[in-house]
């Protein structure tokens, strides 16, 4: 109980929360509301309902609230700082890239998120004493993200980004970053 509990309260920071990283490049995702179709998602996005297939890979028109869709192919590459994301600290980390698509992989974070249902959201491991979970950060050369996991091996000044692709987060390797912690 208390884990459903913790769940739908995550759920919920996640979909009032992540929607203030409103910027000129907006969030290029949308999380799917109750009675939403794709071409209504197109058109309040300025896209169409062949790039929102291609770009979650949907081999139908059917989508299901809760779910994250990628909604625009360009990516931010630097945070533009609004009253919804001013900066608290900037830290720099050894970031690593994980993903849920492997052997043994549950692919349900500490903070109760199915990357494997949700494999569009940036989410990374955190070690909670140096970042609190459910803290939103924009990670550089990554974009906007929470912090709604933690590892074994996530220790000190450490994060794991969350990439669907087990093929792209072994590109990822290990890198140098500074981490932006936002005000909530």
């Amino acid at each position: 109980m208390k884990k459903i509990l913790l769940t739908s309260i995550f759920t919920l920071f996640l979909l009032l929360g992540l929607n203030h990283f409103e910027a000129s490049a907006a969030s290029n995702t949308y999380i799917v509301k109750s009675g939403d179709t794709l071409y209504r998602i197109a058109v309040k996005h300025n896209t169409s309902v062949s790039n929102l297939k291609k770009w979650n890979n949907l081999k139908s028109d059917t989508i299901r609230p809760n779910q994250t869709l990628v909604v625009s192919n360009v990516k931010a590459d630097a945070p533009v700082k609004t009253q919804s994301n001013q900066v608290v600290k900037t830290i720099t980390v050894t970031a690593t890239a994980y993903t849920a698509n492997c052997k043994n992989c549950s692919g349900i974070t500490a903070t109760g998120i199915n990357l494997k249902k949700n494999p569009n959201l940036k989410v990374i491991a955190v070690d909670p004493k140096v970042i609190k979970l459910g803290t939103k950060v924009y990670v550089e050369g990554y974009g906007y993200a929470v912090a709604g996991d933690k590892g074994g091996a996530i220790k000190g000044n450490k994060i794991d980004v969350f990439i669907p692709s087990q093929k792209q987060a072994l590109q990822w390797g290990k890198k140098t970053v500074k981490v932006q912690i936002l005000k909530s």
